[in-house]
């Protein structure tokens, strides 16, 4: 479980104050995968580097009950000069898990070829998010943090992707990002759509995905 109380967060602009999250008030359940849904720009991102505590809020509090993964699609995931079997030691080793274990799921899961044992920063962003999704799923989370990274890859690996988030769903929890409203159907429980700093949380996703609709259409 999440629980997001009175949370609020914004940053300088020309026209003053932006609030990506102003007095959010929010409960993400758990077992549940959650569709985050908002415009480019709403701060869908920047409330999911929150809610994993790589930003901090202006104010407010961010209450779990269990051990959240990193922003899964985060740039600063990685680091750039190691290879992807480098940045999996550094983590399986921060994390606490067994090594060999993550190296051996990731290669078979992330289907990186001889980039596996290259610098990261010869990666494509799409090799990048593969790396950075199977680190993930390697990793036992009591919730998942996507961002934007489960529609990478063709039809083949899209489908594995999502096969192994569901087992991961049998156990854990997700908040997941992504513009493609097939992934949110697909992979998704519940929505919640983020619009002008506000966070409404809805039990029918297609509630969600028609406000969302509407909200797109609408200029700001």
């Amino acid at each position: 479980m999440i629980h997001l109380r009175n949370l609020t967060k914004s940053f300088p602009s020309r026209r003053g104050r932006k609030y990506v999250a102003h007095e959010i008030n929010a409960r993400f359940p758990t077992g549940k995968a959650v569709g985050l849904l908002g415009r480019n720009g709403a701060g869908k991102s920047t409330l999911l580097q929150m809610i994993s505590g790589n930003i901090s809020p202006d104010r407010g509090d961010i209450l779990t009950n269990g051990e959240v993964s990193f922003p899964v699609g985060f740039a600063g995931t990685f680091h750039r000069d190691l290879t992807g079997a480098q940045n999996i030691r550094f983590i399986a080793r921060i994390y606490g898990v067994d090594t060999e274990e993550l190296l051996d799921f990731v290669a078979d899961f992330a289907e990186l070829g001889d980039h596996f044992h290259m610098p990261v920063r010869s990666y494509s962003s799409g090799m990048r998010s593969r790396l950075a999704f199977g680190i993930s799923m390697g990793i036992k989370f009591d919730t998942y943090l996507v961002d934007e990274v489960t529609s990478v890859g063709d039809a083949a690996f899209r489908a594995k992707s999502a096969t192994v988030f569901r087992d991961r769903m049998l156990s854990s929890s997700a908040i997941v990002v992504t513009h493609s409203i097939a992934e949110i159907r697909n992979l998704c429980d519940y929505g919640a759509v983020l619009e002008g700093g506000v966070l409404t949380f809805y039990d029918d996703l297609e509630e969600a995905i028609a406000q969302h609709g509407r909200n797109m259409k609408t200029p700001r």
